[in-house]
Parts: structure tokens; sequence; C-alpha cells
């Protein structure tokens, strides 16, 4: 069987998850796609490194979108690409971290393949591992935490999800898009019993220059976001890992808040 790889196959898709940022964190996979691409459909926190892979000639198209302001919508993105397909031209549509998590890569599959189209997906390093790796946060832990589960916050809204057991003893969440909503969120979780004091990291611009780990306490997640302007793109990890990350000064500050918070 051919490869979807080979320069011979014309007129496919090639969807490459650029990982969280840094282009060293690439797969080999990801730059043998891009040097083959005529054109390159891409969300906009692609890091222009990452798009210097693609030739010189490739057509680089960006289909950026921002919390409540999409510059195309899914459907016409869907359609970009297709047309592009027909015409025999490589395309690879880049997206950030992985495709398939939080990364709409599965309505684009089903998109191609409606048009009876070739796609491949090559993985990439999701924001939540890349990040964590950077700040030395491990997502599981034998003695801290068995589980790990992943959800968007800000999707469909928060009042119409149920996180009922994502977080808590033993267990770790990992929030994407959830910068704008951190307060509710923090609200949210404690109103499903999720302890004032539980152990909170925002990683902000993960494996990227100016990248911060800031860490608090859940009841303190919506002020700390406000206090330290942090901005997109960002994650919120909720458990006990968290103190594993942390040097031993971090957790005088962290009691200092929960005496605060019991005031």
């Amino acid at each position: 069987m051919t490869s979807l790889l080979d320069p011979a196959s014309r007129g496919r898709v090639i969807l490459v998850g650029a990982g969280p940022g840094d282009p060293g964190l690439l797969t080999v996979r990801a730059v043998e796609a891009l040097r083959e691409a005529d054109v390159v459909v891409h969300d906009g926190l692609i890091d222009p490194r990452v798009l210097d892979f693609a030739p010189s000639t490739a057509q680089r198209i960006s289909v950026a979108k921002s919390r409540n302001r999409h510059t195309l919508p899914q459907e016409a993105i869907n359609a970009l690409i297709v047309a592009h397909v027909k015409t025999g031209a490589i395309v690879v549509r880049l997206k950030g971290g992985d495709p398939f998590i939080f990364g709409r890569g599965g309505e684009e599959v089903e998109a191609v393949r409606a048009a009876g189209l070739r796609v491949e997906v090559i993985p990439g390093v999701s924001a939540a591992l890349g990040c964590a790796a950077e700040a030395m946060l491990p997502l599981t832990h034998r003695d801290h935490s068995s589980a790990v589960s992943f959800v968007a916050g800000q999707c469909k809204g928060l009042s119409e999800q149920d996180w009922s057991g994502l977080a808590g003893q033993g267990r770790t969440l990992v929030i994407y898009m959830g910068v704008a909503t951190a307060g509710d969120i923090a609200d949210k979780l404690m109103a499903d019993g999720v302890a004032p004091d539980m152990p909170v990291a925002v990683l902000e611009k993960g494996t990227l220059a100016g990248h911060r780990a800031l860490r608090t306490l859940l009841a303190d997640l919506g002020p700390m976001v406000a206090r330290e302007r942090v901005v997109s793109p960002a994650i919120i990890v909720v458990g006990e890992v968290v103190l594993l990350s942390d040097a031993e000064d971090r957790l005088a500050r962290w009691a200092r808040v929960a005496e605060g918070l019991s005031a």
C-alpha cells in the first residue's frame, strides 16, 4: 500500500499535530509531512518556526480562532481544505497540540472522507503533556493520582457539563480553554465537593518564550488568574500532583493563601 507521504501520491490531507509550541517537540513524521506540503492550513497559535519546515513555495493559510471570534467557521475550514485537495494538492492541516484533543480534528476527518478524499492523521504532543512536562508536573503518580481527565472550560457552557468525580482525592483534572472562566470553574468544582484548598496550577504559554507555571489553591484560582493577568494559551491542572512540581518555599505561600481563605 502506498504511503500517504509518498510524493507521487497527490490530492490528500495530512492532519498534523504541531505540539504545544516548541518546534523541537514536533514528531519526525510531522516534519516530513510539512516538507511535502503544497498548502498549509494552520491555526493561529502555531509558532512561525514550525511553518518554516514547509517549502517556501507552499501556500500558507491562517484560520486563526480566538474566544468568541472565529475568522472562519469550522464548516468553511472543512470546505477550504477539501477545495484545495481537489486540485491535487498535498494539504497539511496543522493544528496546535494533538488534532484529536479539543482540536476538532475528528470533524475535519469526517468532512474529508465524506468528499471521498484521502486523509492521514499524525498525532502531536498535547498541550497538557507538553506543558506539564516542562513544569515537572506529573499528571499521574503512584502515590497521588491514578486517573487523569481532560475537559474544556468553555465547551457548550459550564452549566451543560458534568464533571462529577473528575477531580479530588487521587485524581487529576486538566482543563483546556479555562482562563476566561477560571472563577466559574473553581465555583463549579467546589460546589461538586472538591476541597477549596485543593492545589491548582495554571500553565501559561507552555514550551514557549515567556512561559509561566503559577500555583495556588482552588478557592484562589479566579482571583489569581486576574491578579497575575494570565492570558491564553494556558491550561489549568487541579489535583495533589501539583504539589510535586513545587519547591518547599511555595508550600509556605500556599499556607498563607489557605489561612487567608479561612479567615
